[in-house]
């Protein structure tokens, strides 16, 4: 497959799923990210008979769909009853990635107060507990890498550091936990996208999110307008052997299309 058919769009909730499945199809695109947290993916109007109905489509289509929780959701929650909430919102993602026929679903370690440590333990117990539930039904949870956040802010995400990338990789050796490598984010720290392909296996590595990043705080700019080299990026996976899928995270659905195709021509260069 050439690397362009590779590189999917992250719809979120831009649109309802049956119509970024139509989307798809209508630009030729093969792999597709969504959110089905709310309107007009909100995770209750998923019945069987929607889901048969989407899951078709995908596969007569050569539609490869993807899910993404919200990273708002905490999953280092640790307070009575939202704790309990947060497991059961992740099931659900795993049960509906099932009935979709979803080859994937991005999720994250939470975020913390200050109270790091205490807030890592429970995230690593709660994705111990949901990738146990993956295994049983057949899903596939990616961890994502998320983004530093100022020194000064109160809240700050878990799993942005490869230091905290290790601890939960090493912790969880799964072949129904794999990694979303967000490439604007390394840029945040300071062993950059070459120290995070240097540390973290990329077999490991079910997909790569691609925005662009000026490297001072979290953005998700359209490529060429920040500091990531595209062509040396495709260059050093691809050379080390990736074979997975791509997804544009930045800007509109047209915005994304363009940058799709621009990236496509970088990675030839």
């Amino acid at each position: 497959m050439d690397l362009i058919h590779r590189i999917g769009i992250d719809l979120q909730a831009k649109m309802s799923l049956e119509n970024a499945v139509d989307w798809a199809v209508a630009n030729g695109i093969s792999y597709i990210d969504a959110e089905l947290d709310i309107t007009p993916n909100n995770l209750d109007r998923f019945d069987q008979s929607t889901c048969d109905t989407i899951r078709a489509r995908c596969a007569e289509n050569g539609i490869h769909l993807g899910l993404h929780t919200l990273s708002s959701v905490n999953t280092a929650e640790i307070s009575p009853f939202v704790a309990n909430a947060v497991d059961d919102y992740l099931r659900a993602y795993a049960d509906l990635a099932v009935r979709l026929g979803a080859e994937w679903t991005v999720i994250h370690a939470g975020f913390h107060f200050g109270d790091r440590e205490r807030r890592m333990q429970a995230s690593l117990e709660r994705l111990q507990r949901v990738v146990e539930y993956a295994e049983a039904v057949g899903a596939k949870f990616l961890l994502e890498n998320l983004n530093r956040e100022p020194d000064l802010a109160e809240v700050h995400y878990l799993a942005h550091s490869l230091e905290e990338c290790r601890f939960y990789f090493d912790a969880i050796d799964s072949p129904n936990l794999g990694w979303s490598f967000t490439v604007n984010h390394a840029t945040l720290e300071p062993e950059g996208i070459d120290g995070f392909l240097d540390a973290l296996p990329l077999e490991r590595c079910g997909e790569v999110r691609l925005a662009d990043n000026h490297g001072e705080f979290e953005l998700h700019m359209f490529p060429g307008e920040g500091i990531i080299d595209f062509g040396k990026l495709f260059a050093r996976i691809e050379g080390a052997g990736y074979k997975n899928h791509y997804m544009c995270n930045f800007g509109s659905a047209d915005e994304m299309l363009r940058g799709r195709a621009l990236m496509a021509e970088l990675a030839q260069t």
